[in-house]
């Protein structure tokens, strides 16, 4: 298996985001992870595709999509074409999850899934085989800066084993208050793909992506 970190350009310093971005490719981040809010299903607004698109080839990284928007099948396609890579949406803000999957897909994307702290791991366990990725939220979406919900590792094993019982080696992606004295503890619990903002971006990101990569590259 993989392991992959996914800086969140939410804590970058948007006047040198370029040269940030840059400095985590080089140093190994594979993923660059993107957080979208619209001030509906969560309190916070951040930024959309226009964004995406202006940095889009910029670097070779993966471009992330996480889309905390309520319905996010209307803005699927646009992100398409912006340049994602993946597009998770949240089981909670979707009225038709199925159609939203599919939508993603026929765009050309990976489909990523996404549960709330709140919600129950278990209810995305018909939908697995559908997805690309599942993203675990272990703090509540709307705010960077947060502390780690220690309940999420449960709900990281328990997903870990439903895709192991129907055979699924599936990505499973953590978002919230990872740093490097804690990310060992969520890749026992069964991740691969480590979402981390302002553990990257607050001081060195070359420096602190180098960190990161460290304890992936050597983990295991």
């Amino acid at each position: 298996m993989e392991y992959v970190l996914a800086p969140s350009i939410l804590s970058a310093d948007f006047k040198v985001l370029g040269e940030q971005m840059k400095m985590t490719e080089e140093a190994g981040a594979k993923y660059l992870h993107f957080d979208v809010m619209d001030g509906m299903f969560v309190p916070s607004i951040s930024f959309g595709m226009p964004v995406l698109k202006s940095i889009h080839g910029a670097t070779g990284q993966v471009m992330d999509a996480h889309l905390m928007v309520q319905e996010p099948i209307r803005y699927v396609e646009a992100f398409g074409k912006a340049g994602a890579d993946i597009v998770t949406v949240h089981l909670e803000a979707c009225k038709d999850i199925r159609r939203t999957i599919r939508e993603i897909h026929g765009c050309g994307m990976k489909a990523g899934l996404s549960v709330c702290p709140k919600t129950d791991v278990k209810e995305t366990e018909g939908l697995l085989k559908e997805i690309d990725m599942l993203l675990i939220m272990s703090v509540h979406p709307g705010f960077g800066g947060q502390k780690f919900i220690p309940e999420s590792l449960e709900k990281i094993r328990k997903a870990r084993s439903m895709a192991r019982e129907q055979g699924l080696d599936l990505d499973i992606q953590v978002d919230g208050g990872i740093y490097h004295d804690n990310v060992r503890d969520v890749l026992d619990a069964g991740v691969n793909i480590v979402v981390a903002g302002s553990a990257v971006f607050n001081g060195n990101p070359a420096e602190n992506t180098r960190k990161f990569m460290e304890i992936l590259e050597n983990y295991g």
